[in-house]
């Protein structure tokens, strides 16, 4: 059996304005290949730029591998790291104060992109100079300074 490929992500979000123009960069890395995925949106909010960084970068991968994903957003990391998004779905998508909880597009189309990798989530300070993270930033700043802007279909404003 093949060993399954170790993959580091990093992703950030970006929004002009909360909610704004948005974008989100994304880098991926796998032994001595890199790949940088970005887009832009018309009206949509940091967070769910933040979330759909990690989304894409997840859903680039063709095969179960062995992630570390980086991100600047502890409403992702510690979604995934301190049990919030399993306790959201067991409470049918709702949080601890019974109000629907935000994203629930992003959280569900995150939940299938994590299917059959091994994950580790990592935070990382923002703007502290990490490469990577930095990179991912003027990525998503670019791309929501953008020219074609695509439409955020599951924000509701």
């Amino acid at each position: 059996m093949p060993s399954r490929q170790r993959v580091t992500i990093y992703s950030d979000g970006a929004c002009l304005g909360n909610p704004g123009r948005g974008g989100y960069g994304t880098v991926l890395l796998a032994g001595d290949r890199r790949k940088e995925l970005s887009a832009g949106y018309l009206r949509t909010t940091n967070n769910r730029m933040e979330l759909l960084g990690a989304i894409v970068g997840l859903e680039a991968l063709k095969r179960p591998c062995d992630v570390t994903l980086w991100s600047d957003s502890q409403y992702l990391i510690h979604a995934m790291t301190k049990g919030w998004l399993a306790s959201w779905q067991k409470k049918g998508w709702r949080t601890a104060d019974k109000k629907p909880v935000k994203n629930q597009d992003l959280w569900q189309r995150l939940l299938l992109a994590i299917d059959g990798h091994a994950i580790e989530w990592r935070w990382v300070r923002g703007h502290t100079g990490d490469v990577e993270n930095e990179r991912c930033d003027v990525l998503a700043v670019a791309a929501a300074n953008g020219a074609d802007l695509a439409e955020d279909v599951g924000y509701e404003g």
